[in-house]
């Protein structure tokens, strides 16, 4: 794309994450042009068209054939975005997918596929890589300052009661919404890979104690491939509202714990060196009452600069598949009562 011409952007599904997508390119303006927005439910999709003033369409079918268009996002269904996602680069169309990319190993792989035959890119939103606290931890551990990890532990305490389930008829089923792993931890399964490195196995413990398919609690035990070994605890049920997301690493050098409710409360940091970046972590924190983080308009900095030549995605649909494969190997393993090697497509 020409530097200079801003990017054709179309909303698909406008429910609770799209504001933080509309926000992003309201505050891009400059990037990118909001020329449609997409959702199946009409009070919805006439509420937004009046707050944006650009065409609405109840079918992505039709918002495809109408609208000329450099870029989708997708904020639907998370077992719809494959079949989005397909659909769009069969039309020459950018896509970002918001987590999980898809509810399925197979049709990860299929979206990621269908772009690069396209010839068009695939972005998978994973804004809190963004977040201040994490892109410190991040800088440390690539410095390699933490020397040999040896332990390293996330928890994910959250609530989600039974109403915010039962908003929608396909919201806690496995086909189109995923559990407590793949739909609210996603972002914390995310740095399991990102931050550790590659997983060698896992060995899952599942269960579910609200009125739905999917599980809303679960332990995992984790192998690296690095030696490094560690677990992650989320649960759904914490009474009375959402408690903490955190992970700890120790390592032969170093001590991090990054706690508050969503990773944003650096409480410990310990280094057998010093660097002056270490002065920047009380500038880091930041409070929060949302779990999203502040990561999506970087995130969407990164793909205008990216469609424009001028940077690598950050996280691409291979990378999106580094979770994705993590959260079936989890789910196998849940479902088997068995540990489960990765890489699963050998």
């Amino acid at each position: 794309m020409a530097i200079d011409k801003k990017i054709r952007i179309a909303v698909v599904g406008c429910g609770r994450i799209s504001k933080n997508h509309f926000g992003s390119i309201e505050q891009l303006s400059d990037e990118y042009e909001l020329v449609a927005i997409c959702d199946n439910n009409p009070s919805v999709l006439a509420e937004h068209q009046e707050k944006y003033q650009v065409p609405g369409y109840l079918s992505f079918d039709e918002l495809l054939e109408h609208e000329s268009l450099d870029l989708v996002t997708l904020c639907t269904p998370s077992g719809i975005h494959a079949a989005h996602t397909i659909k769009a680069a069969k039309a020459g169309i950018n896509v970002v997918t918001e987590k999980p990319m898809a509810t399925k190993w197979e049709d990860g792989l299929a979206m990621t596929k269908a772009c690069e035959e396209a010839g068009v890119q695939l972005f998978v939103v994973k804004q809190n890589r963004r977040n201040s606290t994490l892109q410190l931890l991040k800088r440390a551990i690539d410095e390699k300052r933490f020397g040999a990890i040896n332990m390293v532990h996330l928890n994910v305490f959250w609530t989600r009661p039974q109403e915010y389930y039962d908003r929608a008829k396909w919201s806690g089923t496995w086909h189109m919404d995923g559990g407590a792993f793949m739909n609210q931890a996603t972002h914390y399964v995310d740095l399991l890979h990102w931050l550790v490195g590659s997983v060698e196995e896992v060995h899952a413990m599942l269960s579910t104690h609200r009125d739905i398919e999917v599980e809303d609690t679960g332990v995992v035990n984790i192998k690296w491939r690095n030696g490094a070994l560690g677990s992650m605890a989320v649960t759904m049920c914490t009474y009375p509202k959402n408690l903490e997301g955190s992970i700890t690493i120790l390592g032969e050098k170093g001590t991090v714990r990054i706690g508050g409710v969503a990773i944003n409360d650096i409480q410990e940091w310990q280094f057998e060196e010093a660097k002056d970046y270490d002065a920047e972590i009380e500038q880091a924190n930041y409070q929060t009452s949302s779990v999203y983080g502040f990561g999506h308009p970087p995130y969407f900095q990164n793909v205008a600069d990216t469609l424009k030549g001028r940077a690598e995605a950050e996280t691409d649909g291979r990378e999106g598949l580094k979770s994705l494969e993590l959260l079936t190997a989890i789910y196998r393993s849940g479902r088997d009562k068995s540990t489960v090697g990765l890489p699963l497509n050998l």
